[in-house]
């Protein structure tokens, strides 16, 4: 589930990076730059800080952290030992929280590959949705931890590439100056605020503050053979990250541009990417630059079916129904597990209307506020203690919760159209957490594994 925490900087970095920018990055993204202009790009800003942050703040010490704390092999693991949860709640309630979201986020994958096979191949969205999660699964049964994280590696480098060459062709073949061209398609393009305000920009922004919380990308930090290839993966992952954001930004941008000025109609903004792969292309390089799409799809489904596996296998069956199952009888239970979540993912993705960029935000809110404040105070805070994670964890989760699916609404619109569900999650959470000061101390265990952490780093 770790790979034997043997990961070289490379992998991991590229393996993260791609996990991380699943087919929102070539579909969801372009799409949204493409219907509002310049305003999306503060999406890719945040993301860009909240990355980099994360490989500042919480890469070295989960790496250490995970292995001192009994070597914690899950995030539910973790957070289950490093507050010496004999109760087995912190690991319950987190189990589920990335079982609930973790399906969710799964299907705008298989979304992503239903609408790359009906249009590129003429074929169902539904038959796209077999095929591609039938793929993801079969080598995410066989191969696991590893072979997800070899197979991000191939797929993040052919990601690269795609998101280089797109947008440069597509800019290369404009006879208009861009602004002039976004401009007669909608003045608004040019906009940076938006229709919106600057609680617009802050919510679009706030997309960074949920990679601390993110465990399919957080994992990859644990796998990591030692904390000192840490400053060179981080300087492999962003400098990806930086490019393939440009690369998405670019895409939505010029292809908004390149369709005007040659009448195409696009009907769905998200299928951008392919439009102009077939368009601009060799059928050779369009099938690679499809190829591309795919294994942006491929390698966050494999890693989201792998955290959720092991949830359910090491979270719930070997802590409650099986506490002396060997390991064959849990990769045994590991692979029914991926296999279940695939098919709920399938499920909710039938729903053919579903937009990539909504399901991935939901999600993403789901896991950043649930998660990312109790991975930061768990890391830095001394002082924190098990009603606090429990407290901050409930907090967040359910803030996100309500915020997406309740009722009420200001001036007329839903709350999450108002502010990104993120901010007050993340808010309200980090607040819950300080409920540790009006509870007791910490074990002295506790603390003692605290400052062995902080001596080793």
């Amino acid at each position: 589930m770790l790979g034997g925490r043997s990961l070289s900087p490379s992998v991991a970095a590229l393996s993260a990076g791609a996990s991380d920018m699943s087919g929102w990055i070539l579909m969801g993204l372009p799409g949204a730059m493409f219907v509002t202009g310049f305003s999306s790009t503060w999406i890719a800003i945040g993301l860009v800080i909240g990355a980099w942050l994360n490989y500042l703040l919480v890469a070295p010490r989960l790496r250490v952290y995970t292995e001192k704390a009994n070597d914690s092999i899950t995030i539910p693991d973790y957070f289950s030992n490093r507050f010496n949860d004999k109760s087995n709640l912190l690991r319950v309630v987190s189990a589920v929280v990335i079982i609930v979201f973790f399906t969710l986020y799964t299907s705008s994958g298989v979304v992503a590959g239903g609408k790359l096979f009906e249009s590129s191949f003429g074929l169902s969205y539904e038959m796209g949705l077999y095929i591609t999660t039938g793929v993801v699964v079969l080598y995410t049964l066989f191969g696991g931890f590893l072979a997800v994280s070899l197979t991000d590696f191939v797929q993040g480098c052919i990601m690269f590439v795609a998101l280089i060459l797109v947008p440069t062709v597509a800019y290369s073949l404009l006879e208009q100056p861009l602004e002039s061209t976004l401009h007669s398609v909608n003045p608004d393009m040019l906009n940076w605020i938006g229709a919106g305000s600057a609680l617009g920009i802050i919510s679009a922004m706030a997309w960074g503050l949920g990679y601390f919380g993110q465990p399919h990308i957080i994992v990859r930090f644990m796998s990591v053979r030692s904390v000192k290839d840490m400053p060179t993966a981080r300087r492999i992952g962003m400098t990806w990250m930086i490019v393939a954001a440009i690369g998405a930004v670019g895409t939505g941008l010029f292809g908004a541009a390149y369709t005007y000025e040659n009448n195409i109609v696009v009907d769905d903004p998200e299928t951008i990417f392919l439009i102009l792969s077939e368009l601009l292309f060799h059928p050779l390089i369009a099938g690679f630059l499809l190829a591309a799409i795919l294994a942006a799809i491929m390698s966050t489904i494999s890693s989201q079916l792998l955290v959720s596996s092991s949830s359910l296998t090491e979270d719930f069956y070997k802590t409650f129904l099986r506490k002396e199952a060997s390991d064959t009888e849990l990769v045994t239970v590991g692979r029914i597990s991926v296999a279940a979540v695939a098919m709920c993912a399938i499920y909710l993705a039938y729903d053919r209307d579903s937009s990539i960029l909504s399901l991935v935000s939901n999600a993403w809110a789901g896991f950043g506020a649930a998660f990312g404040p109790l991975v930061l105070f768990s890391l830095y805070w001394k002082r924190m203690n098990f009603e606090g994670a429990l407290a901050g964890m409930l907090v967040g989760a359910g803030t996100v919760l309500v915020w997406i699916y309740s009722p009420f609404t200001i001036d007329g619109q839903s709350l999450s159209s108002y502010m990104y569900e993120i901010v007050p999650g993340f808010i309200l959470a980090s607040i819950a957490i300080v409920v540790s000061l009006a509870t007791k101390e910490p074990e002295q265990n506790i603390t003692a594994l605290f400052d062995e952490v902080e001596k080793e780093l």
